[in-house]
């Protein structure tokens, strides 16, 4: 079968909006590459191989390429993706000079070839993701596995904010917590919660095909009774809970959430309300532009910010809800 490739280069800043645009356009799959040379230097830290060599997308760029079933028109695809990224403008995201490629590729060339790339990686002290394709053994007891099948169209763990989360996750569970994750796309911030110790965790996406990816790879772990997967609007749902089984009880100990500063300004205050007095909110998926105004925005809802941790261009806060 053939596709249409369409590629977009655009700054690192704009990949998840564009991303999901290419998604809401019929993307049959996404993959995104970002900047592999000039003053980044890949994190070793846990003892991290990699395979693909270092590319020469400028630093703070970034290409995604969107595939399309060779039925799909070109020219309203280009039009409709076009018209999207510029309105990024308008929110002070900056996609940079965009310019666009189309080609046709043989499905062979893309629908599995990126696992041969995607190998176990460990991303903190004591997770490590696994893609079910491979083997791999635990160094040590201490060690736990989040065993992962993203599909064609989510994350793998391998982005900074992904290990970045999962990193704080590791600082702040401490055995026994409810928790909620907010835009959940492939489950991997839940998985690793509950191997960190969370007693449940409620996870949350609008994209039905999350919901269902994060599903598959809740039963993959074996914590179809430790994670509840819903499709929300971030907490929308909450506000309708009364006659829903969301497997905890509210008010909750932590609030994780993964998406876009831009979007994470929009229920600041819904996050404080779910929040147990105490409790703490860990925000990421912030690009580092972007981090003196999501500050600001928890400190005016009345959270203390405990922590700030940064990995390459990105940010994550650990805001603790004022008692």
């Amino acid at each position: 079968m053939l596709w249409h490739e369409l590629t977009i280069h655009t700054t690192e800043e704009a990949v998840e909006m564009i991303s999901n645009f290419l998604h809401e356009a019929g993307a049959g799959g996404v993959s995104i590459e970002e900047s592999g040379t000039l003053n980044k230097k890949r994190d070793t830290t846990y003892g991290e191989l990699y395979d693909l060599p270092l590319n020469d997308i400028p630093e703070g760029h970034a290409e995604i390429k969107g595939y399309f079933s060779e039925e799909s028109s070109v020219e309203d695809i280009l039009e409709e993706v076009k018209h999207r990224i510029e309105e990024l403008r308008d929110f002070q995201i900056d996609p940079g000079e965009v310019r666009y490629e189309f080609r046709t590729v043989n499905e062979d060339e893309w629908a599995t070839a990126w696992k041969q790339y995607f190998k176990p990686l460990r991303v903190s002290e004591s997770l490590t993701i696994k893609p079910t394709w491979e083997e791999y053994t635990p160094e040590s007891e201490s060690e736990k596995i989040i065993e992962i099948d993203p599909g064609m169209a989510f994350g793998t763990g391998t982005h900074p904010t992904t290990s970045l989360c999962l990193r704080t996750l590791e600082k702040v569970v401490k055995g026994g917590e409810e928790i909620i994750d907010v835009g959940t796309g492939s489950g991997i911030l839940a998985i690793g919660a509950v191997l960190l110790g969370a007693k449940h965790v409620l996870a949350l996406d609008l994209d039905p095909v999350a919901v269902s990816i994060a599903k598959e790879n809740v039963a993959l772990n074996q914590m179809d009774s430790r994670i509840t997967v819903k499709e929300s609007d971030l907490l929308s749902l909450l506000d309708g809970s009364g006659n829903v089984d969301l497997g905890i009880k509210l008010p909750v100990k932590i609030v994780v959430a993964n998406i876009l500063a831009e979007v994470i300004l929009l229920f600041v205050d819904d996050v404080y309300q779910a929040l147990e007095p105490g409790g703490v909110y860990i925000a990421s998926g912030i690009y580092k532009n972007k981090e003196e105004i999501v500050q600001q925005a928890l400190e005016d809802s009345g959270f203390d910010i405990e922590d700030i941790n940064r990995d390459e261009d990105w940010v994550a806060f650990v805001a603790r809800k004022r008692s």
